[in-house]
């Protein structure tokens, strides 16, 4: 399997060492941006599965940045990291399905930010599979020539599915980042 990539961003150089000293035995990448604008070229670079991001950050804040990064790769499980307790803003951005995780500082390394860091990749996965498994189901279906009762239903599946994917993501891409 492909070896995963972690993009964590903060503006505060000495978060960024500690997490680097943390994750270095991890069975995944890690990589660091000490910016929004930064991660944002990163991204154009290497091909992330994971972003941790600070929210307080100059220029550009960590909602900002996940928002860009909704729009232009949205395959990437989003995450934030920061010191910001602000309950309404922390249950809206779960609950609209921006961030897969909201971690406050401080956390504990070994119990929180770790264990978080493998769902995330876990979900990673399992949604990088749903959706191979689907375009090889779609492809499957298409090549059937023969029309079956049976074929019938199936190819009516696949567009009820379909539309149900396309009403979902239009209903999610209409619910703001920044809040």
């Amino acid at each position: 399997m492909e070896k995963r990539t972690v993009l964590f961003v903060d503006d505060e150089e000495a978060i960024l060492r500690a997490i680097k000293r943390s994750f270095t035995d991890e069975p995944y990448e890690t990589i660091f941006a000490n910016s929004g604008s930064q991660a944002l070229e990163m991204l154009k670079q290497d091909q992330v599965h994971v972003i941790v991001t600070d929210m307080s950050m100059p220029e550009m804040n960590g909602m900002e940045l996940l928002d860009k990064v909704k729009a232009k790769y949205p395959q990437i499980t989003r995450m934030v990291l920061t010191a910001q307790t602000n309950a309404h803003l922390m249950l809206t951005a779960i609950n609209t399905g921006q961030i897969f995780k909201y971690i406050v500082k401080p956390w504990q390394y070994e119990k929180e930010l770790k264990t978080y860091i493998r769902q995330a990749i876990e979900y990673y996965d399992l949604h990088s599979e749903r959706e191979m498994l689907v375009n090889f189901f779609e492809m499957w279906v298409e090549s059937i020539e023969q029309e079956t009762k049976e074929t019938k239903f199936l190819k009516q599946l696949l567009e009820t599915h379909k539309k149900q994917i396309y009403e979902w993501k239009k209903k999610c891409d209409t619910v703001p980042l920044s809040l």
